[in-house]
């Protein structure tokens, strides 16, 4: 062993000490640009003005962002996915702006200009930012050049040092890119299952199952079974209810085959026994990127060949054996940056899911598209809206070359397997509001597009509300019914959407037969000002995520509707920040809202009754041979009513909000009704919103 000299030993102490020093005074440079020291005029907020903040996000934030600011049914404000989600080319400025033009959802304008800066004021504290003895406001000049802090870049915009990374702190590794592919076990492949292809085409007349989210291909929400009729409804009982044991958004619509119910959560997905409740198995998915809207919403899965399809918020398509809930693959193929999210039901057909990213108001450039069953690759993307790229677009005209975007899609989609023809609800153009920055029809948003299911060509389409001022996304295609109008049998599809207008379109001609509202329809060609305009139906108003059933036997197409106006402002300018909302103006909703539920007769458009609720109605609406409605409400009642009349046979409280699938089928010669209960999303607050769960009903 060799024995160091004094020389090497004051030498080796002096490097070290000076390491030492070295690493804290760039540690120290680091914090002072990430964390700027207090005193003085240098925080950007005062404490008086956090504190006031504190109890303002206690009452009109923590509801939807968490009490701690960490996410719950929206986005965190605080912590590393807070981070993830705004470590980009975005200002503080930015976000603040975002929180006093966009929060609290759809009623921004319910807190003053002082308010909105106390909150934000606390956001900046509890994120690290130290108090000073200057009120944050909108015009303060540090937030333009100031990011979001983070643990692993500079909060400076430009001119700041390099990041600091500290070896050894795994807060301090930048993080990788999210894999675009991954792959399950080979042990995962499911090796028999169904339901077969054949299965799908026919599901339509089956009473066993429920194969699709709107029950089949053609969307119709009618289910051939009886045992279950308008003289005995008033027996229905409660058989089980499950709790799913999150605190999630539920609007899942369920899928049923052979006895298994599938539903969804935003990241869960669970298998349970269609009879009793009893979970069979559960998986959880772990997001891999940011997800542009938080833990939004998930509606539900895809069913084929012993496998189980579902996008999530991040951009991914996951697959998962039927039986097991085991990963068979994973594969990113929405882009979460820029603000592609997915929420819909994919639909499968042959070998191809077929699925569509929402996030319009985001300023997404929208598509739909077919990718590969076995492992997810891309077969077609048809875009929605081809002309935002293009500045001298005739539909989308640019005079002041803004970003356009928007046409996403987010509801479900129908098919027409014999001619092998998609229709799928684009939704509307962004910037939302200010339609005059973006002159034209803006094609194809707030439209009904039909494709050729396996290449993606475009072969008919038909356009709801042009150059949309009012985010009056077309919502709905479905029902793909037959009937007689004016005499005469004809191939019909029904759309409906956020205009609150059901219209039926011939599929052969493509002429609209009529256009019925289902909602308050008020001031809608008044043009949207800065100064403001009260429109109804609102931004929430009209049909949302569940479309009309048909019961060919009474001839009537029922539809819930969102009675809900709302005042709309436009900006003179519209601000983009990449993969955030893009509404390009304020909106406040009105303080009441209701909902109605009605039936029209399917070949004239006339109304033969209404059912009002007194709160917007959003859950499904299913109809059967029996002669019946199933429906839910807000105020958690499931309701059952007679098809022809609407008297009100059977209602039972639930305890949560139903806004979710209500679905039917047979099990053992036995009857069920499956129900989803439970918080719907931070646009749908309730006194009592409940927590997810399912409830099964059947007779005695």
């Amino acid at each position: 062993m060799r024995f160091k000299s004094v020389s090497e030993t004051l030498c080796s102490r002096t490097i070290l000490w000076f390491s030492t020093l070295m690493f804290f005074i760039c540690a120290l440079s680091w914090l002072s640009f990430a964390h700027p020291p207090a005193g003085a005029d240098d925080g950007l907020y005062t404490s008086a003005q956090a504190e006031q903040g504190k109890k303002l996000y206690a009452t009109r934030c923590a509801g939807c962002h968490g009490a701690g600011l960490g996410g719950q049914s929206a986005p965190p404000l605080a912590g590393p996915r807070f981070e993830q989600n705004w470590i980009s080319t975005t200002t503080l400025d930015d976000l603040f702006f975002l929180m006093r033009t966009t929060m609290p959802l759809s009623m921004s304008k319910s807190l003053t200009a002082e308010q909105h800066a106390a909150v934000f004021a606390y956001v900046l504290q509890q994120n690290g930012y130290p108090a000073g003895n200057t009120p944050v406001q909108p015009e303060t000049p540090q937030l333009k050049t100031m990011r979001v802090l983070s643990r692993i870049t500079s909060s400076l915009a430009s001119g700041g040092p390099a990041p600091l990374y500290v070896p050894g702190d795994p807060k301090n590794i930048p993080p990788e890119p999210p894999p675009s592919f991954i792959p399950g076990d080979a042990k995962n492949l499911p090796t028999n299952g169904g339901p077969t292809q054949e299965q799908l085409n026919a599901a339509a007349r089956s009473g066993h199952d429920w194969l699709y989210h709107t029950h089949d291909y053609s969307g119709a929400r009618f289910v051939p079974l009886n045992q279950i009729d308008s003289t005995n409804a008033k027996r229905l009982q409660v058989v089980c209810a499950f709790q799913v044991g999150e605190v999630a958004n539920f609007q899942t619509g369920p899928i049923v085959y052979q006895g298994t119910m599938y539903i969804t959560t935003s990241h869960t997905t669970i298998a349970l026994d269609a009879s009793n409740c009893r979970p069979k198995w559960r998986q959880n998915w772990e997001p891999k990127s940011l997800e542009p809207w938080g833990p939004h919403t998930n509606r539900g899965v895809a069913i084929k060949d012993g496998r189980i399809v579902r996008g999530t918020a991040d951009g991914y398509l996951l697959e998962l054996n039927a039986q097991t809930g085991d990963l068979i693959w994973a594969r990113r193929v929405a882009d979460a940056m820029a603000g592609e999210t997915f929420s819909m039901p994919p639909m499968i057909f042959e070998d191809l899911i077929l699925i569509g990213p929402a996030g319009s108001e985001n300023g997404i450039s929208g598509w739909i598209g077919a990718f590969r069953l076995s492992d997810g690759t891309e077969v077609w993307r048809f875009k929605t809206v081809p002309g935002v790229d293009e500045y001298n677009s005739q539909t989308w005209k640019n005079p002041t070359h803004i970003k356009l975007g928007g046409g996403a899609v987010w509801t479900p989609l129908s098919l027409d397997p014999e001619k092998g023809e998609l229709y799928v609800a684009v939704a509307n153009p962004a910037p939302d509001l200010p339609s005059e920055l973006r002159p034209g029809d803006n094609r194809y948003s707030s439209s009904v597009i039909a494709l050729d299911v396996h290449t993606g060509q475009l072969r008919w389409y038909k356009q709801m509300v042009p150059n949309d001022a009012h985010d009056w996304d077309l919502t709905q295609v479905s029902p793909i019914f037959k009937t007689k109008v004016n005499g005469q049998e004809r191939d019909l599809i029904a759309t409906v959407g956020k205009d609150g207008i059901l219209r039926l379109v011939d599929r052969t001609t493509h002429d609209t037969l009529y256009a019925t509202p289902v909602t308050t329809i008020k001031d809608v060609d008044k043009p949207v000002t800065p100064e403001g305009v009260s429109v109804c139906p609102g931004v929430l108003g009209g049909v949302e995520w569940s479309g009309p059933a048909f019961n060919p036997a009474s001839n009537l197409l029922y539809v819930g509707a969102v009675d809900w106006c709302t005042t709309f402002y436009s900006a003179k300018t519209a601000r983009f920040i990449p993969g955030k909302l893009y509404m390009g103006g304020t909106i406040q909703l009105d303080d009441t809202s209701q909902g109605w539920l009605t039936a029209i007769d399917s070949s004239s458009g006339k109304v033969r009754w209404h059912y009002r609720s007194p709160r917007s109605m959003v859950a499904a609406v299913t109809t059967t041979s029996g002669n019946i409605v199933f429906g839910g409400e807000l105020t958690g009642d499931f309701i059952v009513l007679d098809a022809v009349s609407g008297d009100v046979l059977y209602r039972f409280n639930t305890g949560g909000s139903i806004g979710g699938g209500i679905v039917t089928y047979e099990i053992d010669g036995k009857q069920y009704v499956g129900v989803m209960s439970g918080r719907l999303s931070g646009f749908w607050i309730d006194n009592n919103p409940g927590a997810p769960t399912v409830f099964l009903f059947a007779l005695p």
